[in-house]
């Protein structure tokens, strides 16, 4: 018999409504989001041009450990790369918050690429 799936709530605030999902512990959470048919905007499923970012709107545990560039500031501030983060609590988080993060990361003197660019 195989080990039970470790799931967590993962409640996202678009710009619109809410939406609720079980993500396991082992998968992105953009990935299962997409899965549910949540579309989030996101380009190069790296952790580094930042198009996933979200903010976690409640106290909760992430593993960034696949993002190629994610700080201890971001973490610090609440930010979350949805591409290549897995949760390890439930969490609620605000989507759509990369001009965030990119004017975060450029006041900090952190790397924050296409910031020339505005949704």
């Amino acid at each position: 018999m195989e080990p039970q799936q470790e799931l967590f709530e993962v409640v996202f605030v678009l710009p619109n409504s809410e939406r609720t999902i079980r993500v396991d512990r082992n998968t992105h959470i953009w990935d299962a989001a997409s899965a549910e048919g949540i579309a989030l905007p996101a380009l190069c499923h790296q952790g580094y041009c930042l198009t996933c970012a979200t903010k976690l709107e409640s106290h909760g545990e992430l593993d960034h450990s696949d993002s190629l560039v994610y700080f201890a500031q971001d973490a610090d501030a609440g930010f979350v790369l949805l591409c290549t983060a897995k949760a390890r609590s439930s969490l609620k988080l605000r989507t759509h918050q990369q001009n965030e993060m990119r004017d975060f990361r450029r006041k900090n003197g952190l790397p924050a690429p296409y910031s020339w660019v505005k949704e």
